[in-house]
């Protein structure tokens, strides 16, 4: 039997932030088998995570339908459950081998904090068939490596887009970063993520998102350490400070159930 668990991210509460699921392996497993159980979980994110040593780890990450890059709140779950469950001291650091390179994670006053590289957009021209499928007036256009993002006016165009996914998943991205400064004190921006080619049609709170987002925020509000607020139903918190190339991420995990996986 293998260890599953559920793990609500980037919030203290349970039934909150982002959900995602991780797999503790003892051993290599078969990537089409790991694809199957994150199909079966339904999840935007499946995480999962062997040990090399005492704390570095392999980690993986898929949807639903494919492998990713990149995973923030799945990494976050991935560590709360290390330290949960004491397999690495709450004191350590935790260092996770992914296809993004080695990823560090860490207690940092009773949130966890990943630090990822920076991923920031260039300026670029959106098809006018994701323009159409958001629904809203752009004011800046760009892309990273994995993503557009689209800064609108508002905070209330950002909350009230009513997306089309069928004709925002023919875009040719991982996923759509829709976002503005805030119009409240509790935190500097707000933002949704959309990305239904991956089989997810609006992600609740995305940390990988955040690796832009800082980057594209810090220097137009004029602070290396923001408050983003991801406005998903669920919705979730995530601090964010750039340091030159890299984006730190922080927040809080709930475990919300455990179990065995017999297949």
């Amino acid at each position: 039997m293998i260890e599953l668990f559920q793990i609500d991210s980037f919030t203290s509460v349970p039934f909150a932030g982002n959900p995602a699921a991780v797999c503790i392996l003892k051993k290599d497993a078969d990537e089409t088998w790991m694809q199957n159980v994150a199909a079966e979980m339904n999840l935007s994110e499946t995480a999962f995570v062997r040990r090399v040593d005492e704390r570095n780890f392999l980690l993986r990450w898929f949807t639903p339908q494919v492998e990713v890059d990149l995973c923030g709140h799945a990494t976050l779950a991935s560590a709360h459950i290390l330290w949960e469950n004491d397999l690495v001291d709450e004191a350590d650091a935790i260092y996770f081998d992914t296809r993004s390179g080695k990823l560090t994670c860490k207690n940092i006053a009773g949130k966890i904090e990943m630090n990822f590289p920076s991923n920031p957009a260039t300026e670029c021209h959106l098809d006018d068939d994701v323009v159409k499928a958001l629904g809203v007036k752009p004011i800046f256009t760009g892309k990273n490596t994995f993503d557009y993002i689209v800064e609108v006016a508002s905070e209330s165009e950002v909350t009230g887009a009513d997306v089309n996914f069928d004709l925002l998943s023919r875009a040719d991205v991982r996923g759509v970063i829709l976002t503005s400064r805030s119009d409240k004190s509790e935190y500097d921006f707000v933002s949704r993520f959309f990305a239904p080619g991956a089989g997810v049609n609006e992600d609740p709170v995305t940390g990988s998102a955040h690796c832009c987002l800082g980057p594209y925020w810090a220097p137009k509000i004029g602070k290396d350490v923001l408050i983003g607020y991801q406005a998903s139903k669920r919705g979730g918190f995530v601090d964010v400070q750039v340091a030159d190339d890299r984006t730190f991420l922080r927040g809080k995990a709930v475990t919300v159930f455990r179990g065995n996986l017999l297949n």
